[in-house]
């Protein structure tokens, strides 16, 4: 009998384990028993997407632009507090449900309506895993540049495949993978990062003092604003759209106000903790080339270092390619997950090798983060409304995975669908980015001063109460006529 008895125990434990693996490559709810993710693994989980030599990169913007290093850093704390502390709110979505942000976002735009806010998501993932693993790229090549080797462009290609094979594998496992990886490496890579932060603030070369270019009037407002939407605030809103696709393996049970706080303070401890880092580093070199940022300051010790930091953009890309997958069954795509991961790699390599060869990195980083606020702004705004104002928090989650056009929610709502566009439109005209095609009206007649992450929020939001109301009124007068 006892022996009975534990085989019956190990078919159910093996049961659960097997549930467990295939929810995490669905969009369904995530079981009650499946959601065993704690408050530390999402510290760990945000942390290590954010422990990435991007945000030294970022960081290093402001003092390119011209701003000090006291400006800069203000800008980098005040605008990550803001911005943070807005993604704890997307991350107890997540909670609450048990579905991902996408899903969500049917409650919002209608059934087939969540189709184009996925869409971007999709392609916004795949680009930031481009972006980040150019920057693993960037810090190989400068590594083996020190060692006296350089392999030229084919070189730079085969590390790059490599790289994005070992990210693709790691998001197709899947979430628990993903919350290991995070769990065991990201705490080495902490410590790692402040052995490296107190040898280059102790050696002497940052310069604590620097002015900047002395930027004054509508020039100053200017790089002030540019920064907010590339590491401030903006940095913060480029995560609303991942925060439930991780935190829905989170158990009610869980205190929100523990799992807000330990999500906030994964984001913003590394975010603001590296920008400040590269920031000073940039005071060295004025340059915004990461792998160039540690040679600077570390010559041959950039060695080991570099190994490690390497880290940083895998964990990040994990999380992009992931999130992208999910997407992509938002779409209704009858395809398995794990294989739209290996899709996703190879678009994202595309993109990858296109900055290769482009060069212009600076640029295109910066076109690509001022394009991304574009949308994420509207739509997360849209999200915060309904699910906190309009729902009460209440989303009927079995319609949410309902067939389109079964009338348990509206195919479209277009009260969504507007005021996104609307949104959009205003986060363009006034956004100031290097491209010109990203310097709206309303910014060059600021002279260049960038409010488009509010813009966007404020006529998005105004937009959709008002679309709402008419939507309400006009449900009221065909009941009446009924």
């Amino acid at each position: 009998m006892p022996t009975a008895n534990l085989g019956g125990s190990l078919s159910i434990i093996n049961d659960d384990l097997q549930a467990t693996e295939s929810v995490e490559h669905s969009l369904m709810p995530i079981p009650e028993k499946a959601r065993t993710s704690t408050v530390a693994h999402q510290f760990w989980i945000w942390s290590g997407a954010n422990v990435a030599p991007i945000n030294w990169v970022l960081g290093a913007l402001g003092i390119v632009l011209g701003l000090s290093l006291l400006q800069t850093i203000l800008v980098l704390v005040i605008g990550n507090l803001i911005g943070m502390a807005v993604f704890g709110f997307f991350v107890l979505m997540g909670q609450r449900t048990a579905v991902s942000q996408m899903v969500l976002s049917r409650s919002a735009f209608g059934r087939r309506g969540a189709y184009v806010p996925a869409l971007l998501q999709g392609l916004l993932a795949i680009g930031w895993c481009a972006i980040n693993t150019w920057v693993i790229l960037d810090l190989v090549v400068a590594l083996f540049a020190k060692l006296g080797f350089d392999g030229g462009l084919v070189f730079k290609i085969l590390v790059a495949v490599l790289v994005m094979a070992l990210q693709v594998w790691l998001a197709a496992v899947g979430f628990r993978a993903i919350a290991r990886f995070e769990r065991w490496t990201v705490p080495i890579t902490l410590v790692v990062l402040a052995a490296m932060t107190v040898f280059a603030w102790t050696s002497g070369g940052v310069h604590w003092g620097y002015a900047g270019g002395g930027l004054e009037g509508t020039a100053l407002w200017s790089a002030l604003s540019t920064l907010m939407t590339a590491i401030g605030i903006g940095w913060g809103i480029t995560w609303f759209a991942y925060a439930s696709d991780y935190s829905r393996f989170v158990s009610r049970t869980v205190s929100p106000r523990k799992l807000y706080f330990g999500s906030v303070l994964g984001q913003f401890i590394p975010t603001v903790w590296l920008g400040i880092f590269g920031a000073t580093l940039a005071t060295i070199s004025q340059t915004v080339d990461p792998g160039q940022l540690v040679v600077n300051a570390f010559g041959f010790l950039a060695i080991p270092v570099i190994f490690l930091v390497i880290h940083g953009p895998i964990a990040t890309n994990v999380l992009n390619i992931y999130s992208c997958s999910l997407s992509a069954l938002t779409l209704d795509w009858k395809v398995d997950r794990r294989k739209l991961s290996y899709g996703v790699g190879i678009l994202a390599l595309a993109f990858n090798i296109y900055l290769i060869v482009n060069g212009q990195f600076a640029s295109d980083l910066d076109a690509w983060l001022s394009g991304l606020v574009t949308w994420v702004a509207p739509w997360a705004t849209i999200m915060l409304i309904h699910f906190y104002g309009v729902k009460k928090g209440n989303v009927d989650v079995d319609a949410l995975f309902q067939p389109p056009r079964s009338g348990a929610l509206v195919d479209v709502s277009w009260a969504a669908i507007v005021a996104f566009v609307l949104g959009i439109v205003a986060t363009w005209s006034f956004e100031y980015a290097v491209p010109t095609w990203l310097q709206g009206p309303a910014a060059s007649a600021l002279g260049g001063i960038d409010l488009s992450w509010l813009a966007g929020s404020i006529v998005a939001g105004l937009a959709y109460v008002i679309g709402l109301r008419i939507q309400g009124d006009r449900m009221h007068v065909r009941l009446a006529t009924k």
